[in-house]
């Protein structure tokens, strides 16, 4: 088991620097979950780790060691990559137990291992077959076992996932966190899903061009992200935004995005006071916005209507994209509203799960 450090890590492709600056520290038994766009050096920063790519500059540690100039069989990782990576000419059994037998551990654990393994991941039909006669889930999930009984210190997985089924993915990510719970490894996972992101971590680590945006729980980076760019990434619709300006009115002080004017909550007044009269970013949920008749308690409604220009009916919630002027926010709506596109609709939005973006920098007001 071992805790794994980046420190001040860069890594360049020629005169393109893909990652910049990186520190993080992850800490033993730790699952923590790199997330964010294509592109992002998501995957770049994992491969580093497991010593695929070589480091530019700094330095990554996996428990006390410095494993920059170590290969990356001696590096006690095991990787499940987006492709499946299977020896075509080996069943998925001896697919999943060819490490195990390179470190020549005896067969009694091997076959326990791999037994084990298969029960886990729905594999015990086809321990005998070669990945030729495997669906394309069936073989990301004998490369997600092939990893497992390895037992290594560190976990190291690259969208293992991503060719899943719906419904299988949803299994397979519940039976990963099961397995990190059982194992108590240090798990480090690659995603551009933030549900998956949310579903699994300990902590998130948002990166966007190269660079980490925020590090934090999954209740921390829905709550209080730290930017614009992780408001909008974190959270299924994505927060909406609205180009604002802060004004002082009779002891009260009010968002005007110029279709709208919301006010803001008593208790958030003095962090924000130094912004009165400037232009900011609002930024609120669309399940933050409800229609008055199905608005929570305690909310007081506010002058704001909505037209209409597309209704999603999810079965247990109404995703609404309603026109206010210039604006078109999406909102989640109660499904007993009942609603059909062209319908107006009065709107209250809950100002206390509101969020204030610096216009020019995109950092968090708080």
């Amino acid at each position: 088991m071992a805790s794994v450090t980046y420190r001040n890590v860069i890594k360049r492709f020629g005169d393109v620097e893909v990652i910049k600056d990186l520190n993080l520290d992850i800490k033993d038994k730790e699952f923590v979950v790199f997330v964010g766009p294509s592109g992002c050096g998501k995957s770049t920063s994992l491969r580093m780790l497991a010593g695929l790519e070589e480091i530019t500059a700094g330095e990554i540690m996996i428990g006390d060691r410095i494993v920059n100039d170590i290969p990356p069989k001696d590096r006690d990782i095991a990787m499940v990559f987006q492709s499946y990576a299977l020896y075509p000419h080996m069943t998925v059994y001896d697919n999943m137990a060819f490490g195990l037998k390179l470190r020549k551990t005896p067969k009694t654990e091997i076959d326990r291992r791999v037994k084990e393994a298969a029960q886990s991941l729905g594999l015990q039909e086809l321990l005998d077959r070669k990945p030729k006669q495997l669906s394309g889930g069936q073989r990301q999930r004998v490369a997600v076992g092939r990893a497992i009984v390895r037992e290594p210190a560190v976990f190291l997985m690259d969208e293992p996932l991503s060719n899943l089924d719906a419904k299988l993915r949803v299994s397979a990510r519940a039976e990963i966190s099961r397995l990190h719970n059982r194992l108590e490894t240090t798990f480090i996972y690659v995603t551009h899903d933030q549900v998956e992101a949310m579903t699994m971590g300990d902590r998130i680590a948002v990166m966007y061009d190269g660079i980490l945006q925020q590090v934090d729980s999954p209740r921390n980076l829905y709550d209080s992200p730290a930017n614009v760019f992780v408001a909008g990434f974190i959270g299924t619709p994505s927060m909406n935004f609205f180009d604002a300006t802060l004004v002082s009115e009779e002891g009260k002080l009010i968002v005007d995005t110029g279709d709208f004017r919301v006010a803001v909550p008593d208790d958030r007044k003095k962090a924000y006071s130094s912004y009165v009269g400037k232009q900011v970013t609002f930024g609120i949920r669309p399940e933050h916005i409800h229609a008055t008749e199905f608005a929570p308690p305690g909310i007081v409604p506010s002058p704001i209507k909505g037209t209409a220009e597309v209704v999603e009916l999810l079965g247990h919630e109404l995703h609404v994209y309603l026109r206010t002027g210039k604006h078109v926010p999406i909102a989640t709506i109660d499904t007993r509203k009942r609603l059909s596109v062209g319908n107006e609709i009065d709107l209250v939005v809950d100002m206390a799960n509101m969020h204030i973006f610096d216009k020019n920098t995109e950092l968090a007001i708080r």
